[in-house]
């Protein structure tokens, strides 16, 4: 038995237990538990010379969690249910948009920046929730691992920075809130949210699910016809 592949995800779990004892303590929107955790994790792998791709493949009991955890994303839209059924066609109005113009930005940019075709792919669905961005990439010939980081810093721009923006531009609104920060940031995003306006954070938890399932479906074809236009 391979004994390092537990201490690398207690490791993990150690760092993210301190990340929210540290978050809880400094509150501040630039350093949450995620970025927190990342910086700890970071900083030791580095400090102790251990390469990303063997702490990845050291890591495997909670990576192998990631597609179990697609399953997790239907509760949040159980529990909102009612609400969902109240504004149904807004709902699915704005996120249909969010996911559709999240794709296509992301890609037009790759392309217009002289990426490849499995780049492209691999950028294509930054906006959706790891497990689902990584197969989605896969599908369409991209790089799961560097899809993986593309939702790493799309969720991390919203957590930290979405919205103090929102709020700038005088959106007050919890639900626009939580629909806007949930369809371009995922999960991180949804926490942040959690932690600051429970009601954001139950329509950011509808977003996420819904821009998921949404970009998993529209992806292939909206890689075709992107090439197609582009062409």
């Amino acid at each position: 038995m391979n004994v390092s592949i537990y201490l690398y995800s207690v490791l993990t779990l150690l760092a993210f237990g301190l990340a929210i004892k540290i978050s809880q303590y400094w509150k501040s929107i630039l350093f949450n538990s995620f970025v927190l955790t990342m910086i700890i994790l970071v900083s030791i792998l580095l400090s102790m010379n251990i390469s990303y791709d063997q702490y990845l493949l050291g890591n495997a009991p909670l990576n192998n969690l990631l597609g179990i955890s697609i399953v997790a994303l239907a509760v949040p839209l159980y529990e909102q249910l009612h609400q969902i059924s109240r504004h149904w066609q807004q709902i699915l109005l704005i996120t249909f948009a969010a996911a559709l113009l999240s794709m296509i930005s992301g890609a037009v940019l790759a392309l217009v920046l002289g990426a490849t075709p499995d780049m492209v792919a691999t950028v294509l669905p930054k906006s959706v929730t790891t497990p689902i961005a990584m197969a989605v990439a896969d599908s369409l010939g991209g790089i799961p691992s560097i899809a993986a980081v593309g939702v790493v810093l799309a969720g991390l721009q919203g957590s930290v920075l979405g919205l103090w923006v929102l709020k700038k531009l005088r959106i007050k609104h919890s639900e626009a809130l939580g629909l806007a920060i949930g369809s371009i940031s995922h999960a991180l995003g949804t926490v942040t949210c959690m932690e600051s306006d429970q009601k954001a954070g139950s329509y950011s938890s509808i977003a996420l699910v819904l821009c998921g399932i949404i970009t998993s479906i529209l992806a292939p074809i909206t890689f075709k016809l992107i090439y197609f236009v582009m062409a």
